[in-house]
């Protein structure tokens, strides 16, 4: 990421590490299952802990059945140290004290003989760590021998070897999936921390590796650590740090792709007007990182430089012919230095690392120029702009988000991939998540993540997640958002079915009738509907009518119980293959919103959420024109221009909404929430005061 897009800040706490350890137990026993008893059961549980830190630790969980196939399981065992699971994949996890209880999530119910099914979690510490060593399966206790392993197989086992350096794609290919250490390395200050993330760790890059990256691109911002001209000499200190953090990257079996990061808008951009200068330093910098680089790992990678630009150009064709000097250069300066960078993966970008054909076609060009079967091309994606950032009304993932998706990867594929040369898209998410996850609807946001898994994968591009400390936690080592992770992770390798929405909302005013909702199976089937480990009735509890699934009167009315506002029950869709949809039993009524005063600065509209949640906002004067910023459309960017606080029984209106509002002017605001409801609020901007009223 550029600039301002990277600067996201948060508070973190550093934590120690410990050994982990692997339990495998033998278990002979009955199945008990949704059927009659099954003859000559048994099953092989392998429980193995992947790592652990101070406070925490993950495990794995394999089952495998020695007995008849069954279709259905539920898993428990006890705790001896007092440990907690605190989040979990691939199954459903409950626990009750130091008693657990795990169940398959639908897709994985099913396992055949001598076949296995895994799950995973985080869990906390208290005290030591005892593998548990007696496990029942659907009620039957069983005991067994323990016959560890030598050491934790990783969740996703690295290549003992990389792919010949003759085949670079079958080496990108092993780089799928990749995960980008942002925010660290990548800083514009002195140090690592300016950007609010804690020191990279040995731990935290082992805790990244173990939730199945393959890959790990580590931006380095050098500017702050030059030496003046002619040299520009790498401070001793802070090229030892870069190389300390990618030998960590590198024994953990990663691909490492470290590259000349922030320079790109702080200095490299300056290019046009002074091209002799910005060179000279751009080769400097080359030259000692393919000199200090020139003996590691095939499996490290250099990206020339993230996101060029240039101030200042004449245009398209100048840009063009910069950003191929700078290329070449790179390539030339690495390939003389020798040793392991003589066949070195290398990655150029596109202008911008933009996907627009004309973009693709100027490398291409360079591509062609220098004639290297190991060149890896790359581009950026961040998904169709009013989505990505929630703005002119974007709100879902709609046919104009997927054709946006659909047409980039397959300009990329058709340019790069279809001639033998692969692509790595070296940054993937929605710019959105730069303040925070919610401004794009949890539901949309999956339907997001699960379309990009796939399509990324039909064309065989290879995806590294851009994560600036929002997305994995850089000393708890948890997701922030384990829903979203479960869903991008599943994508890696399978569809999962969603559906039009994660939502269902009954108005508390109202009577409560039948709902709908459409399935995108996306290749799967339709297997159930649960609440919890119970399985709702078809034909009673729901129907399904081709692609519509129905939930009854009757059985809506039992979940939303005594209909208190917001969310009365959540309900799992299942399908045949990837992760379930989660479908909110959401209990409102219309906002509610009152009249306020106050400044530019600080205003915020008392509002009676209901249970409701706030969609977007559109912004008009009484001439029907568009007010506030981004004047070419009613609707305003959300969290930008305004935000909901849920907490704080307000909806704020930002000092930037107003910056760019007429003075004496009457705005109509019409809030859209996810309901469907629409509330409008009047406000004018007087100086800097403002008075606010009920429209």
């Amino acid at each position: 990421m550029t600039g301002i897009r990277g600067t996201l800040r948060r508070t973190r706490w550093r934590i120690g590490a410990a050994a982990g350890a692997v339990t495998a137990l033998a278990l002979g026993f009955a199945l008990a299952g949704t059927g009659p008893a099954q003859a000559a059961a048994g099953c092989q549980v392998t429980y193995a802990v992947g790592g652990q830190w101070q406070g925490g630790f993950s495990a794995n969980v394999t089952i495998k059945n020695l007995g008849e196939a069954i279709s259905g399981w539920r898993l428990t065992w006890t705790f001896p140290s007092g440990q907690r699971v605190t989040q979990a994949w691939n199954a459903t996890v409950t626990a009750s004290g130091a008693d657990v209880t795990a169940t398959d999530v639908g897709y994985n119910a099913a396992v055949p003989t001598n076949a296995t099914v895994s799950f995973g979690f985080n869990g906390s510490l208290s005290g030591g760590n005892t593998a548990p060593t007696a496990f029942a399966l659907n009620g039957v206790t069983c005991t067994g021998a323990t016959t560890p392993p030598t050491t934790p197989p990783p969740t996703t086992p690295p290549p003992t070897t990389p792919p010949p350096a003759t085949d670079a794609m079958a080496a990108v290919a092993a780089m799928q999936p990749g995960w980008n250490l942002g925010n660290s390395l990548d800083s514009v200050g002195a140090d690592e921390t300016a950007w609010g993330n804690p020191r990279i760790t040995p731990e935290l890059l082992d805790n990244v590796r173990a939730q199945g990256f393959r890959s790990i691109r580590i931006p380095v911002t050098w500017s702050a650590h030059l030496g003046g001209a002619p040299n520009h000499t790498i401070a001793t200190a802070y090229l030892n740090r870069v190389k300390e953090v990618v030998d960590w990257a590198l024994a953990d079996g990663f691909y490492v792709m470290i590259n000349i990061h922030h320079d790109s808008w702080q200095w490299i951009n300056t290019m046009p007007g002074d091209r002799a200068g910005v060179l000279n330093k751009y080769n400097a910098v080359w030259t000692q990182l393919a000199t200090a680089f020139r003996t590691s790992s095939p499996k490290l990678v250099f990206e020339s430089v993230n996101e060029p630009q240039f101030t200042g150009s004449s245009g398209d064709a100048q840009n063009a012919a910069l950003l191929h000097e700078l290329n070449t250069s790179f390539h030339r300066i690495v390939r003389a230095s020798g040793g392991n960078n003589t066949s070195r993966l290398l990655v150029l970008p596109t202008l911008h690392t933009s996907s627009e054909q004309a973009r693709l076609d100027e490398l291409a060009t360079t591509f062609d120029a220098l004639d290297d079967p190991y060149l890896i091309a790359t581009v950026h994606f961040y998904g169709y702009w009013p989505f990505s950032v929630n703005v002119a009304g974007g709100t879902r993932f709609d046919a104009a988000v997927q054709k946006d998706l659909t047409d980039s990867f397959d300009r990329v594929h058709d340019t790069f991939v279809a001639r033998g040369i692969p692509v790595v898209i070296g940054e993937y998410g929605l710019l959105g998540f730069d303040r925070h996850t919610g401004t794009i609807q949890q539901g949309e946001k999956l339907k997001f993540f699960e379309f990009l898994g796939h399509y990324a994968r039909s064309k065989r591009l290879t995806t590294m997640l851009w994560d600036n400390g929002q997305h994995f936690h850089r000393t708890g080592f948890t997701w922030q958002d384990p829903e979203l992770f479960g869903q991008i992770r599943s994508s890696w390798t399978t569809r999962s079915g969603t559906a039009s929405a994660d939502q269902v909302f009954t108005a508390r005013a109202g009577a409560i009738t039948a709902k709908s909702l459409t399935l995108n199976l996306n290749g799967t089937s339709f297997v159930g509907l649960r609440q919890g480990s119970t399985e709702l009735v078809r034909g009673t509890d729901y129907t399904v009518s081709g692609d519509q699934l129905t939930l009854t009167a009757a059985a809506l009315t039992r979940l939303h119980g005594t209909r208190a506002y917001g969310v009365n029950a959540t309900l799992h869709a299942r399908f045949s293959a990837g992760v379930p949809w989660r479908i909110n039993v959401v209990t409102y009524d219309r906002p509610v919103l009152s009249s306020a005063t106050g400044t530019t600065g600080a205003f915020a509209l008392p509002t009676q959420f209901r249970g409701d949640q706030l969609a977007t906002m559109e912004a008009k004067y009484a001439d029907g024109s568009n007010a506030g910023p981004h004047n070419w459309t009613s609707y305003k960017e959300f969290d930008v221009t305004f935000a909901p606080d849920y907490a704080g029984n307000r909806i704020v209106l930002k000092p930037e909404f107003f910056a760019e509002v007429n003075d004496g002017a009457p705005v109509t605001l019409t809030f859209h929430f996810w309901s469907g409801e629409r509330v409008t609020y009047r406000v004018t901007k007087s100086g800097g005061s403002v008075t606010g009223t009920t429209a």
